[in-house]
């Protein structure tokens, strides 16, 4: 069972504002200290980032912070992909709720995993909004 998500005055004008620039449809915006992400619906990624990247400048300008567009999916190992993005990987396994990453190189998995584990856990937190699952893991 995945947690209804609830949305402050503020993730609402940040999604307004968001709607505005891209003309996208946006399922959520999750506002961390470094960053916002938003999630858009399938197959609205490309216009929401915009010829060359144009609309993640003017909205990184706005928001002053690094904004981060993911491409919402049904099927959850695409939506995994698609949060680690630009990160390649080789497969995704599931295991009683624990999803296993497997890299494509060491460089990638340290990527992936961040210092302290701190986007691997980011990661996560991003994916359990959406799905009951345990665990992301990163392969050896």
């Amino acid at each position: 069972m995945t947690t209804r998500i609830v949305f402050n005055n503020d993730i609402i004008k940040f999604m307004s504002i968001f709607q505005n620039v891209t003309k996208t449809s946006l399922k959520d915006c999750i506002d961390s200290n470094s960053k916002m992400i938003f999630i858009v619906d399938e197959n609205q990624a490309g216009k929401a980032i915009g010829k060359k990247g144009a609309n993640i400048k003017r909205l990184e300008q706005k928001f002053k912070k690094k904004v981060m567009v993911v491409e919402y999916s049904k099927d959850i190992s695409q939506f995994i992909k698609n949060v680690i993005y630009p990160s390649k990987v080789k497969d995704i396994t599931e295991e009683d709720g624990t999803f296993t990453i497997t890299p494509i190189d060491t460089y990638t998995r340290g990527v992936i995993i961040g210092r302290s584990a701190a986007n691997l856990r980011e990661f996560e937190s991003i994916v359990k909004r959406y799905y009951p699952i345990k665990e992301l893991k990163v392969a050896q």
